[in-house]
Formats: structure tokens, C-alpha cells, sequence
């Protein structure tokens, strides 16, 4: 099976279900395992990687007025790699390359690959989808097992934290303007101990506009 990825984070969990031979292309911004870096790019940012954080948001509000994406499929390296499977996400056009980015280059591939879009808001969602991409993949066994893990560390974290004070958490999720963090990281922050006071959780990330 030859893979193509269309987020870190998918990435990493074809790499931690044992599926690194198989995963053909990634993004430009995967990076982990290392040995990700070696795959060809076939998802690129159309955004300079200069700018500042100020300048990028203004950039991006113009390319969402638009109805432009932010990023660019290369679809020579795609036609190349003739993937069977392409792993993407549907939670944030602006995050990482979606379907629709994906759309117009499934017109032009000899062979119509599997879309696998995954959409978590929580981390129970997040859990869903690596067994999702191990039962697509045939390695349901080793997703249950990556699951299983994940929740064993969770819970030592929140046994070790269950009896100390819990420190009031603001997570950002960009700096210029800020933009608070919402789906699944104040849950993260609760089950690591802390009371995040201004993520809602769930929902997508907001801009703070200086009001409580």
C-alpha cells in the first residue's frame, strides 16, 4: 500500500502503527519521526516562511476572502507515487491541506486513491481515528494497542496531579492576534492537572479580542 499523508499528525500515526515503508509522501511541515523528512513532499504552503505571525494572519484572512486554500498539491509528485490511500483532515482549512485541496488532483491520477479524512474535536475522537486508520490499513491490532497505551499514560498523568492545586492555564494557539486553543486542549490541560480558563472544548479555536 503506498500512503500518501496530508498532516503531521497522520504522519505520526501511520509511523507509530509500523506503516513508515508504506507511507509514500507527506506534507512540508512533517517532521516526526525524522525519518519523515526523507519522504517526497507532495503537500506545500503557499504563505512565505518569513513572515511574521501579524503579517501571516493578514495574508491568510486574504486568501480565506478569496476563497483561495493555502496550500498547494504538487500533483506531478502524486502522479508519481500513485497512491492507494490519502490521509487528510476536514477540521481546519487553514491548519493543514484539506479535500478540498485534494479535490482537482483526484481528477487528473490515472487511479482514484482512498480519501481518509479525519475530523477530531476531542481526544476520545483523536483515539477513534488511529483505530480508523489501522482498520483502513489491516493494522487494527497494533491501533488498539497504540490506544490502550496512550490512555495508560494519560491516566498516570492524572493520578500524579490528582492531589495538587490546579494552576489557571490560557493556551494560545498563535500570538499576532491571539487565537485561543479550543477542540481537545482544554481537556488535555484538565486531565494534565490545570483548568484552562478560556478554551472552549470541542470548539474550533477563536481570536481574543481582549474580553473575557
Amino acid at each position: 500500500m503506498r500512503i500518501c499523508s496530508f498532516l503531521p499528525s497522520a504522519t505520526e500515526i501511520l509511523y507509530s502503527l509500523g506503516l513508515g515503508e508504506s507511507v509514500a509522501g507527506v506534507t512540508y511541515e512533517c517532521d516526526f519521526p525524522p525519518e519523515a523528512r526523507k519522504k517526497p513532499v507532495v503537500v506545500h504552503t503557499r504563505l512565505p516562511h518569513t513572515s511574521s505571525p501579524a503579517e501571516i494572519d493578514r495574508q491568510v484572512r486574504e486568501f480565506v476572502a478569496r476563497g483561495e486554500s493555502l496550500y498547494q498539491v504538487d500533483l506531478e509528485v502524486l502522479k508519481r507515487i500513485e497512491p492507494d490511500l490519502v490521509v487528510t483532515q476536514d477540521l481546519c482549512h487553514v491548519c493543514a491541506a484539506s479535500p478540498g485541496d485534494l479535490a482537482s488532483a483526484l481528477t487528473a491520477l490515472p487511479h482514484v486513491p482512498r480519501v481518509l479524512s479525519l475530523n477530531p474535536t476531542r481526544l476520545s475522537h483523536a483515539w477513534q481515528d488511529i483505530r480508523l486508520v489501522g482498520e483502513v490499513t489491516g493494522r487494527a491490532d497494533q491501533a488498539a494497542a497504540a490506544v490502550v497505551e496512550l490512555e495508560k499514560r494519560l491516566l498516570a498523568v492524572e493520578r500524579s496531579v490528582a492531589n495538587a492545586p490546579r494552576p489557571r492555564v490560557a493556551c494560545l494557539e498563535w500570538l499576532d492576534p491571539p487565537f485561543i486553543a479550543g477542540h481537545w486542549v482544554p481537556e488535555m490541560v484538565a486531565r494534565a492537572g490545570g483548568t484552562d480558563v478560556m478554551g472552549r472544548l470541542g470548539e474550533p479555536v477563536f481570536a481574543f479580542l481582549g474580553k473575557p
